[in-house]
């Protein structure tokens, strides 16, 4: 069965064999519990900052699974544990109990948190085949299989979903005052707290979007719309840069932006403080392609070039500012 699961999590089942699989793991108590931990073992291995680096990922993931038989499971929590630390990753595990109505018993399902820290991204493959792509910064949480008659889960920060179709069990992302239910579709969450304003955008399928506890306040989103909702302020439109999804390959792109709100997703995206002493600069527009592994200091150096301007490091602090 391990094989098995290692070809789920390395794309190499076809949809039959992904979902008669997934449906032994809802059925078996003992599979679930192994398929929750290799998965969490799955999105540390795959946080990876260089592209040619990800043959190398999934090698030594063949070579830890292999090992799984052979080892007992506190043998296992150790090596998480360095490979954690490793790749700056933090996933916890609580536990909560659900009831079943039809006289089931009560079972255990692991809520996991999925941390992904400044300048790195993650994917993961949850329970019911919905994809989620994680950007710097953000944190996923969600539970280890879904019971009941939803999907559930909560973000904060970006997070990208190809959510699995499943007509009789709609899929829910909650964050901060909003709550998404859709079906089965394709869209883009950016909702870090400390911007003070959300943007769904809908690449595929259709979404609607809850504000607050009241059901009749709702937006439906079509195909190729976004809305940014702030405050009590809702704006609609087609989106305006498709580009951006692209960040979660690892290329962040900015399309006749201002420099101010590029600077604010940079601060977002390397968790560092940027001070701009030559305000002219924030209403320069700019339009490029930059990899998320190259780092904040190669695209300040680019995005100089347009403008010039110099740059101090404050190592100590985690400040860079920019003066005439």
């Amino acid at each position: 069965m391990d094989d098995i699961l290692l070809k789920y999590f390395l794309g190499e089942l076809d949809d039959s064999q992904r979902l008669q699989l997934l449906r032994e793991i809802n059925d078996d108590e003992s599979l679930r519990k192994e398929y929750i931990w290799l998965q969490n073992i799955f999105a540390l291995t795959h946080l990876i900052d260089h592209e040619k680096d990800e043959g190398e990922a999934r090698k030594s993931f063949r070579q830890f699974v292999r090992r799984v038989e052979d080892k007992r499971r506190r043998e296992f929590i150790k090596t998480i544990g360095k490979i954690a630390a490793f790749v700056l990753v933090l996933i916890t595990s609580t536990v909560f109990l659900t009831l079943h109505f039809v006289q089931k018993p009560a079972r255990e399902i692991a809520t996991n948190t999925l941390y992904v820290p400044a300048g790195q991204r993650a994917q993961i493959t949850l329970q019911d085949g919905t994809i989620v792509w994680l950007n710097a910064q953000s944190t996923l949480t969600y539970p280890s299989h879904f019971a009941g008659k939803e999907r559930k889960v909560a973000i904060t920060g970006e997070a990208f979903f190809d959510v699995a179709k499943n007509p009789r069990k709609p899929f829910i992302v909650e964050s901060q005052d909003i709550r998404l239910e859709v079906l089965g579709t394709q869209f883009n969450v950016y909702e870090y707290p400390q911007t003070g304003y959300s943007r769904i955008a809908l690449i595929e399928g259709s979404v609607k979007i809850y504000r607050g506890n009241n059901e009749s306040d709702n937006i439906v989103l079509k195909t190729n719309q976004e809305v940014i909702l702030q405050g009590e302020n809702v704006s609609i439109s087609g989106i305006t840069n498709p580009n951006h999804f692209l960040w979660k390959d690892g290329i962040y792109c900015f399309e006749n932006e201002r420099l101010l709100d590029i600077i604010e997703q940079l601060q977002l995206y390397y968790d560092v403080t940027i001070r701009v002493e030559d305000p002219e600069i924030f209403n320069v527009r700019y339009t490029g392609k930059f990899r998320q592994r190259d780092g904040i200091d190669e695209i300040l150096r680019i995005i100089r070039k347009i403008h010039p301007f110099r740059i101090e490091k404050d190592v100590d602090n985690n400040v860079i500012t920019l003066l005439p």
